[in-house]
């Protein structure tokens, strides 16, 4: 099992910036593909961003894109989400997940299930 710890996220203004870092630890295997999720307050939780073990496959959600950034440093099992030109509707919790690749290096998912490992997730707040 993966365990992964977020951190990063805090109250901003809207139009600023944040990054949101994730660490993995534990069997993480020899190559996994990780992602962001996020859910607000009354809603399910959504996908953001997704990001391959080689780095060659990623995929952002409409409402991120050209504004999230997400990459990875595998020698250091870390994640990152650049946040950029933050508006409210951003607000949420962040979690990071991650799936095996089973040696599929530019292969990653895009939905819940397809990821087994969470972390507990981070809050991001953006005021208007």
């Amino acid at each position: 099992q993966v365990q992964l710890v977020e951190s990063g996220g805090g109250l901003v203004q809207a139009g600023g910036s944040l990054r949101l870092s994730c660490a993995a630890s534990g069997r993480t295997g020899s190559s996994y593909a990780m992602g962001w999720f996020r859910q607000a307050p009354g809603q399910e939780r959504e996908f953001v961003a997704a990001i391959s073990w080689s780095g060659y496959s990623i995929y952002y959600a409409d409402s991120v894109k050209g504004r999230f950034t997400i990459s990875r440093e595998n020698a250091k099992k870390m994640l990152y989400l650049q946040m950029n030109s933050l508006k409210p509707e951003d607000t949420a919790v962040y979690y990071c997940a991650a799936a095996p690749s089973d040696g599929r290096f530019h292969y990653t998912g895009r939905s819940e299930t397809d990821f087994g490992s969470w972390g507990q997730g981070t809050q991001v707040t953006v005021s208007s």
